[in-house]
């Protein structure tokens, strides 16, 4: 299987579809002569000319609309932001039409737009440039959101998202565009809403997406070292949500810890663990922790850049205090718990189960 890196797994796919489907059309600004910022769209419009790859002015809202109106009108259009940052110019288009046409059209129109593009932290690109924003997306109803962490769902994603019916937006991580690792040839196809375990374990769930999967891979393999097991899930898409996959491993490790690079407050961490609750709580023998991004704008410089985004220390310290093998002494912030110290909780590995005992021994008898 051909070895290729994230960005021309994205490549291959806006080729697949492109050539398969005449309807397909990439606009955005810097798609065609420039072949985009990071190169996604480099050899499309020397292989599809200007009508099917198609620069546009500096105006989020007004290239958007077009596409928005294309789809409607029987298109395909995958809509490239320069960077997803700057697609908070046209959040009426995004959300209060293309989200919305076809409820409000009684089933009438369909949306099937793709907008896609760098996200995320941790280039030096400061305050404005360097934001996760996939919560403001996942939130809005008749839209889906995936987020792809290795070269292979790259293009089985965005594949699947071109092919869906609905507004998809697909968020590339700006950091792992020269990630490099197996993708299959031709026909590829990854079903949104169908999370990856991308490590097994039995000791404690590891849930993630996007860069953050492979900072919490690595993190399971610190965590080996230690004789921890750790499963890794990379959820692939936070709208469809799978959270079936995340509920039965977690009903087997009988530990959660949630980790995104996003800001913690009203992150989508809050709902994965909610949902965690609302799906295992019976099986929880301690309560789920939550990794994110510090509570800032992004700082410009690389030192400060670096402690703002979670990195493997922080996922090995949650992980640790979910499993009760944390300092008790530790501050929150530097591999403490919110929770409290250890002596203070109700700590399932003394008690049977910290939410429920009774009932967490009996599910597990009965299992």
């Amino acid at each position: 299987m051909p070895i290729i890196t994230y960005r021309e797994a994205l490549r291959q796919a806006l080729i697949h579809e492109m050539d398969r489907d005449e309807s397909v059309y990439v606009i955005g600004e810097e798609v065609a002569l420039y072949q985009g910022t990071f190169r996604v769209t480099e050899g499309l419009l020397a292989r599809y000319g200007p009508r099917r790859v198609i620069d546009t002015p500096i105006s989020e809202a007004g290239f958007s609309g077009v596409g928005i109106g294309s789809a409607i009108v029987g298109l395909r259009p995958v809509v490239e932001f320069m960077t997803m940052n700057f697609a908070i110019m046209a959040l009426d288009q995004l959300l209060n039409h293309a989200a919305k046409y076809h409820y409000m059209s009684g089933g009438q129109l369909r949306v099937p737009i793709v907008f896609r593009g760098p996200s995320g932290p941790g280039r030096g690109l400061a305050a404005q440039h360097s934001q996760s924003l996939e919560a403001w997306y996942a939130h809005t109803p008749g839209c889906k959101v995936v987020l792809p962490a290795t070269p292979a769902d790259a293009k089985g994603l965005l594949i699947s998202a071109i092919r869906d019916e609905n507004p998809v937006f697909v968020l590339e991580h700006a950091g792992l565009y020269t990630l490099r690792g197996e993708v299959p040839d031709g026909e590829y196809v990854v079903p949104l809403g169908t999370a990856s375990v991308m490590r097994p374990g039995e000791d404690v769930t590891i849930v993630s997406y996007s860069r953050m999967a492979q900072t919490c891979l690595r993190a399971a393999e610190k965590l080996a070292e230690e004789g921890i097991s750790a499963e890794v899930i990379d959820l692939r898409s936070l709208r469809p949500l799978d959270i079936e996959t995340v509920a039965s491993s977690v009903r087997k490790t009988n530990h959660a810890v949630v980790a995104h690079e996003a800001w913690r407050f009203c992150g989508a961490g809050a709902e994965i663990a909610a949902e965690i609750y609302e799906q295992a709580i019976d099986y929880l023998d301690a309560p789920v922790e939550r990794v994110a991004g510090e509570d800032v704008p992004m700082p410009y410089a690389q030192n400060l850049e670096r402690l703002a985004v979670p990195d493997i220390n922080r996922v090995v310290a949650a992980a640790k205090r979910t499993l009760w093998r944390a300092d008790k002494t530790a501050a929150h912030g530097e591999g403490g718990s919110q929770h409290g110290p250890v002596g203070d909780a109700e700590n399932g590995r003394h008690h049977g189960g910290g939410h429920n005992s009774a009932v967490a021994q009996e599910a597990r008898r009965s299992g």
